[in-house]
């Protein structure tokens, strides 16, 4: 109510009690009015009514939810179902116009504020989490492989002759499919073994580069956030790289956010040479459902471009989740749960150490990788050929889900290029192994139980060997296997 409103209400009750209702109603106002000046996300998070409050004041701001509102086009925001209503607050219009998706909607300027607001919100995020000089960024309705894709898509029309897009090597589909389904050709950098650890090879990249001309390649597609023993590529060389060859540069940063090392990363490439654009997942840093990514960058224009490619308007359902998430936990809140993280993935490590041990198996030396473990599956491998992806069953009806198994010298056949030891980032990994992570969310219990779990399953191999009088040894053989990639 405003204070004409307020004045009114004491006709009714008492004047004191209006007065004590009406500050009440002032401290939620003015966590709005410093969101709305300053576009920062709260230092402490917002209870739910004053969420729910400022998220009504947005929707009555739309068209669709105007008082006698007359609408006879056929865009005009009607809902057939009364829950579909109130799960997206009445914010129905979705975000942008048909020719930029940040652009303001003239009959949604509820909608548009909610669009512009978290897009601010997110930028502060991410400028918390270390990259600080980040000028641009918007919230797409879409994942990051499609995100990637869009990227790719802009700078085709900057770089018409360019055809070839180089990718230090990750075996992960959609990544590799976003530049397929952008409609270039994908030149793939093998990845060079050092000890453990699966790193960028620098040399044949640049290497490449001259080989086919600067003017024929669209852009470098690194990664930061990856699947142990890979670890994140050296984005400062390439940055260089891309700098002096003037070449795009577009990163991977599907669920980095959560990391102050791929951050890091990030921040420093972007200080020593050229970094285009960062991509990362709503879903995998900010604990909020599928379906929305963020992309990032140091050139306001070029990423502006990036947001005017976008064909149509867009669904709001991302933008709002996030939002109403970074207001729930505020500043305070995301920093604790990044601060949570690492103290897991330091907890997960020692564990998963201590397992590997009683096993005669290793936990595998990958310092750079700030999320993802492996633990070395090698005497499992010689207990029979198929041990390693049974132990993957195994886990999985277990309820055990996000650990990968990757056995030696799977195939696999994407969009028709075909990947040697499919899952492990190189054609011939010395070691089958399992991967887990610790990502933002996790808690003690999910450790102690997946450990619990993993360990009662390589019980069961320990008992069946025991159980037989002679164990052959097996050589490692070149399985093609149908196992289907886990998450992103």
């Amino acid at each position: 109510m405003n204070t004409e409103n307020f004045g009114a209400s004491e006709r009714l009750v008492n004047a004191a009690y209006v007065r004590q209702g009406a500050q009440g109603r002032r401290a939620h106002e003015l966590r709005l009015r410093a969101l709305l000046e300053q576009g920062k996300c709260p230092e402490d998070g917002w209870d739910e009514s004053t969420i729910e409050l400022f998220l009504h004041e947005l929707a009555i701001m739309d068209s669709n939810n105007f008082l006698g509102n007359c609408g006879v086009g056929e865009r005009e925001g009607r809902v057939a179902s009364g829950m579909v209503a109130r799960r997206h607050y009445r914010l129905i219009h979705g975000i942008g116009r048909s020719g930029d998706i940040s652009a303001v909607q003239p009959k949604a300027a509820g909608s548009s504020l909610l669009n512009k607001l978290t897009n601010s919100v997110v930028l502060d995020i991410i400028k918390l989490a270390g990259v600080r000089t980040v000028t641009n960024c918007f919230v797409v309705p879409m994942a990051t492989g499609m995100s990637l894709t869009l990227c790719f898509l802009t700078l085709r029309h900057k770089r018409p002759k360019a055809k070839y897009i180089i990718w230090p090597r990750i075996d992960q589909k959609s990544c590799f499919k976003s530049m397929i389904t952008a409609g270039f050709v994908p030149v793939v950098i093998e990845n060079v073994l050092e000890g453990d650890e699966l790193r960028t090879d620098v040399k044949a990249l640049e290497a490449k580069i001259q080989d086919l001309g600067a003017e024929n390649v669209l852009c470098v597609h690194s990664t930061t956030s990856c699947f142990a023993p890979r670890v994140p590529d050296r984005l400062e060389e390439l940055a260089v790289i891309c700098s002096n060859y003037d070449i795009p540069h577009i990163v991977n940063n599907a669920y980095g956010v959560q990391s102050s090392k791929c951050m890091h990363l990030i921040q420093q490439g972007a200080r020593v040479g050229r970094i285009d654009a960062f991509i990362q997942s709503l879903d995998k840093n900010f604990m909020v459902p599928v379906g929305g990514a963020i992309i990032a960058g140091f050139s306001d224009s070029f990423i502006q471009d990036i947001s005017k490619m976008y064909p149509g308007r867009a669904s709001a359902s991302p933008s709002l989740d996030v939002l109403i998430t970074l207001l729930s936990l505020g500043e305070s809140g995301y920093r604790q749960l990044l601060k949570e993280r690492k103290e897991m993935f330091s907890y997960l490590s020692g564990q998963l150490r201590k397992l590997a041990e009683v096993y005669n198996e290793r936990l595998l030396n990958t310092p750079h990788n700030p999320i993802s473990l492996a633990m070395s599956l090698e005497n499992l491998d010689k207990h029979s050929d198929m041990a390693v992806t049974q132990l993957g069953s195994m886990l999985f009806t277990r309820q055990v889900s996000g650990a990968r198994v990757v056995p030696l010298g799977s195939l696999q056949t994407v969009n028709n290029y075909t990947f040697k030891g499919f899952m492990s980032h190189t054609n011939s990994y010395p070691c089958a192994y399992l991967n887990a992570a610790s990502a933002i969310g996790m808690k003690k219990q999910d450790v102690d139980v997946f450990l619990k779990r993993l360990e009662k399953c390589m019980k069961t191999f320990r008992k069946e060997k025991s159980n037989r009088k002679d164990v052959p040894e097996m050589d490692n053989c070149t399985k093609h296997t149908s196992v289907e990639e886990t998450e992103d």
